[in-house]
């Protein structure tokens, strides 16, 4: 089988991607990465490229612009996918334009989601104040943005009879834990949960030199410390003074991970140290606590090193994901005045509960199959009826 890996080539999304893409090719099969402009960095072994041309293809895949360039993205896994006479495509949740050229040119496509459910359960999720109305809007709001990216693609309008289907591929494959959804919550047909789907590259030897340095500037400060992980902040505020004011004259240093936020921005006198780097575990196994603003890759992160967290969301799925951590009782809650951090980071640290919790949960992620799983389903996905008559009617 030819797999064409197509996802967003933010590492969060990519990463997950190239794990099932190794374990896909471990079982024989031929599988290429989309690697947009080339700019998402280098492959593993035995995953070879499929790069598309123009800077527009990069800019077209970043999980910032998801919503902006679904037209982009379909004729660039298009145009891919026929070159390499792709026979199934994998990609990410919000890649549009992957579910766009799958559907064109017939072929089944996995798409591979966050730790958490998105959009509205098919029944159950007792306990979730308000937030039926939440994943409803939250849908609408993505089905809408799909519409545009389907109508600029010049793709006719399609009906299906569950609302969420055009999102979802023939399979989309969870990462996160059961305790992430609500108590009796039954997801919509074709999700499946896998667990992380695991992987980032391996520290080079530069790197070592580099983690060395962090070593020897850990210990001659003298403070435990903690890695902080922050996404984007939607047009909010930034998180940076925030974190000025937590780590400067307080008990905690900080390492501050750049390559997925804005400009660094650490102030005079703060023990906080901005590093970008493709790999955040050798960081995370350092440090003694994870601040995080609830995005999925930190979040696992921590949990498969038994790290307690303390999140901090602003928008997108943060919000989400960050009260199903506190319901899971595997994170506190970041609070807002930042004085109150080092009280709130010792809490994190030495509450028993949940220490216990983080250790169970980070358990079961390590157990789960993963990689696995996911490329099991991808083997069995069959070659799909055609969800739409040329005039936009439901036919399957």
């Amino acid at each position: 089988m030819n797999v064409l890996l197509c996802p967003l080539s933010d590492p969060g999304f990519r990463y997950p991607a190239l794990a099932v893409g190794l374990e896909l090719r471990r079982r024989g099969h031929t599988v290429r990465v989309l690697a947009p402009g080339g700019a998402a960095g280098p492959l593993p072994p035995g995953l070879d490229p499929a790069a598309t041309a123009g800077p527009e293809d990069a800019t077209a895949f970043r999980v910032g612009n998801w919503f902006r360039y679904g037209a982009a993205q379909y004729r660039a896994v298009r145009e891919a996918a026929r070159r390499t006479r792709a026979d199934a495509l994998v990609t990410s949740v919000l890649c549009h334009g992957a579910l766009l050229a799958a559907e064109t040119l017939d072929l089944p496509v996995a798409v591979l989601g966050l730790a958490a459910h998105l959009w509205p359960y098919a029944a159950g999720g007792q306990g979730e104040p308000e937030r039926p109305a939440l994943r409803a809007w939250r849908l609408h709001e993505t089905l809408g943005h799909y519409a545009r990216a389907r109508e600029d693609a010049g793709l006719p309008p399609r009906r299906d009879r569950a609302p969420e289907r055009p999102l979802t591929g023939d399979a989309l494959l969870l990462r996160g834990h059961p305790a992430f959804e609500y108590p009796g919550a039954e997801l919509p047909e074709r999700i499946h949960r896998v667990g992380p789907c695991w992987w980032e590259p391996a520290p080079d030897p530069a790197d070592l030199a580099t983690l060395a340095d962090l070593d020897a500037r850990i210990a001659r400060c003298g403070k435990p410390l903690v890695y902080v992980h922050h996404g984007r902040s939607f047009g909010g505020s930034s998180l940076w003074p925030w974190l000025n004011a937590a780590f400067t004259g307080g008990p905690y240093q900080a390492v501050v991970e750049t390559g997925r936020s804005g400009p660094a921005r650490p102030a005079p006198g703060a023990d906080l140290l901005p590093v970008r780097h493709p790999w955040m575990t050798p960081l995370i196994t350092r440090a003694t606590a994870v601040v995080a603003s609830g995005t999925t890759a930190p979040v696992l992160a921590a949990l498969l090193t038994a790290r307690p967290l303390l999140l901090h969301p602003a928008g997108g799925e943060q919000p989400l994901l960050t009260e199903a951590c506190l319901r899971a009782g595997v994170a506190h809650r970041a609070p807002a005045d930042p004085a109150a951090a080092p009280t709130a980071l010792d809490a994190a640290r030495t509450d028993p509960a949940l220490r216990a919790r983080t250790t169970a949960v980070g358990d079961w992620l390590r157990r789960s199959p993963g990689p696995p799983a996911a490329a099991t389903l991808i083997e069995s996905l069959s070659h799909p009826t055609p969800a739409v008559s040329p005039a936009g009617t439901l036919t399957g």
